[in-house]
């Protein structure tokens, strides 16, 4: 009975990737489907081919993070993961009917911390990892920001001068397929590496395997299998939001935004940090639209997802202990 449990939360598991990739769709498309560079049906099998092969460029660093570092290891359980997996799951689905582009990964790790508090108090909490976690939750969508700021303003200085616009934004419609890959690949190797380390977790905590092995290679294809599919099935309310409702991108834009996004997130998974792939690209787009005029940024809905981001770990954490509630009285 438990094994088969077992291989039932695995799959809630590969669920919450799924849920992960449509959800997250948003990031790696919304660039190129607003600058007309792809149309939406090429883009999302763009994004998903890259979100799947990342596994063969980066290595599991940020799902040992996710396994290790988050929960001590002796309070999970199947029950908790379970429940950590279904309040994470729903905060995305809440999120993703309302269109706001919340962080997957940090409805994950709220998810996992709202379970293990719920069942065995704050002392089940590794506080090291929970301030790593904590401190790039702020830095990296200000990287993103600052490096789409950035690269915004020195690409348009470096061409101020050149007359012959359509042949620029041509030239840069094509950059955009190359930054728009290099996004999925960042996006890739830091979401779906969280999944991996919540089944790597759970294999552990049932003796599966030894905690010093390396993860699994069917635990790495089904997570990045699983990204890749929810990827393909898109996210089109979110894509709204990020793509035109934030500010107006021209190819320009959008190739310093995905550019500045994907450098921040090969820098964070290479250290094994788990960050948010939607705060990142978010910063990153808001500091191209300021990199304009601070007026071409519509801050009203910057505030809503500012406010989406402030409460999903909360919001993740309270799902899971009503969860958890609820499997321990049954």
């Amino acid at each position: 009975m438990e094994s088969v449990a077992l291989w039932l939360v695995v799959l809630v598991a590969l669920s919450f990737d799924f849920v992960n990739g449509f959800h997250d769709a948003a990031n790696s498309i919304a660039t190129v489907v607003a600058t007309r560079v792809l149309s939406p049906r090429m883009a999302v099998i763009w994004a998903a081919f890259f979100n799947f092969i990342a596994f063969l460029v980066f290595g599991t660093e940020v799902a040992s993070t996710i396994a290790k570092d988050v929960v001590h290891q002796d309070i999970l359980s199947i029950g908790v993961i379970f429940a950590g997996l279904t309040g994470a799951i729903v905060w995305n689905l809440i999120t993703f009917w309302l269109g706001l582009p919340s962080s997957s990964s940090h409805a994950l790790i709220g998810g996992m911390a709202g379970a293990a508090i719920a069942k065995g108090g704050f002392d089940t909490l590794i506080g090291s990892g929970i301030a790593e976690i904590a401190v790039f939750i702020v830095l990296a969508p200000l990287l993103g920001l600052l490096l789409g700021f950035g690269l915004s303003l020195a690409t348009m200085w470096a061409v101020h001068k050149y007359r012959r616009v359509e042949r620029l934004n041509r030239i840069f419609r094509r950059g955009q397929l190359l930054s728009a890959a290099a996004y999925s690949l960042g996006h890739g190797a830091n979401d779906a590496q969280k999944t991996m380390g919540v089944i790597f977790a759970l294999l552990i905590a049932q003796n599966e395997i030894s905690p010093n092995a390396d993860v699994p290679l069917w635990v790495v294809l089904s997570a990045h299998s699983a990204i890749a599919l929810g990827t393909l099935t898109g996210g089109w309310r979110i894509v709204k939001t990020m793509g035109s409702k934030l500010t107006r991108l021209q190819p320009v834009g959008g190739m310093a935004a995905e550019t500045a996004a994907a450098t921040t997130l090969f820098f964070v998974s290479a250290r094994g940090i788990p960050v948010s792939t939607t705060q990142t690209i978010t910063g990153a787009i808001v500091g191209v639209g300021s990199s304009n005029r601070i007026s071409a940024v519509r801050w009203n809905v910057a505030g809503r997802v500012l406010w989406a981001w402030v409460l999903t770990i909360p919001g993740a954490a309270a799902g899971a202990v009503l969860t958890y509630g609820i499997v321990s009285a049954f």
